[in-house]
């Protein structure tokens, strides 16, 4: 794996900009971006095995090249949980990221032989990679990363690709697939209700 750290924005000529789909995550100062916890660090990785890592200049957000991925519709953004990353991209970024697929979602209607539907779960039970998760409650606003916080940033996107097609035949073999593609669909609306504080399940009783 190789890792290619950019500061504050990916240079205007990246290649994921003409990628078919792009994996992403996100890091911040915590989970709680709506009121306290800044956004520090975007991860990306087309399939192959580069993963591109932006830490972002937190007094401004510029980031125009990451945005027209964000927002490009012919682009499939991959993530997992990617509820965190759309919401937090718009608040920061005020990008819409567009044309999402969520692991974590397409986990939850296809391997309903388990509650356990984390990336780390998901990652072994599919492809038999157990991710270190060690420093998942790092500091990412440190200003110098270390080689192992670059490392854990990394392993949340270089299986995605993967994971996905594995998910999708999944899907295929359940005939769930319209269902997943409507989940998908509706997590801007959810987002929409998270960003004006509606976190909490309006459709329960």
């Amino acid at each position: 794996m190789k890792i290619i750290l950019h500061k504050s924005d990916l240079p205007e000529n990246s290649k994921l900009k003409t990628s078919d789909s792009v994996a992403i995550d996100a890091e911040s100062l915590g989970l709680n971006y709506l009121n306290r916890d800044k956004l520090c660090l975007a991860q990306l990785c087309n399939g192959d095995n580069e993963v591109h890592i932006i830490q972002f200049d937190r007094n401004k957000y510029h980031c125009p090249n990451l945005k027209e991925i964000l927002e490009n519709s012919k682009i499939q953004k991959i993530g997992h949980f990617i509820r965190f990353e759309i919401g937090i991209f718009e608040k920061y970024l005020k990008a819409k990221t567009k044309n999402i697929y969520c692991t974590k979602i397409a986990s939850k209607l296809t391997r309903t032989y388990t509650d356990k539907h984390g990336l780390l779960d998901l990652t072994k039970d599919l492809m038999g990679i157990t991710l270190n998760k060690t420093l998942q409650s790092s500091d990412w606003g440190s200003e110098e990363l270390s080689k192992d916080q670059l490392n854990y940033a990394a392993n949340d996107v270089i299986n995605l690709h993967k994971l996905k097609t594995k998910l999708d035949k999944m899907l295929v073999r359940d005939k769930r697939v319209e269902i997943a593609k409507k989940c998908f669909e509706f997590l801007e609306t959810q987002v929409e209700l998270d960003l004006k504080g509606f976190e909490e399940d309006i459709f329960s009783h």
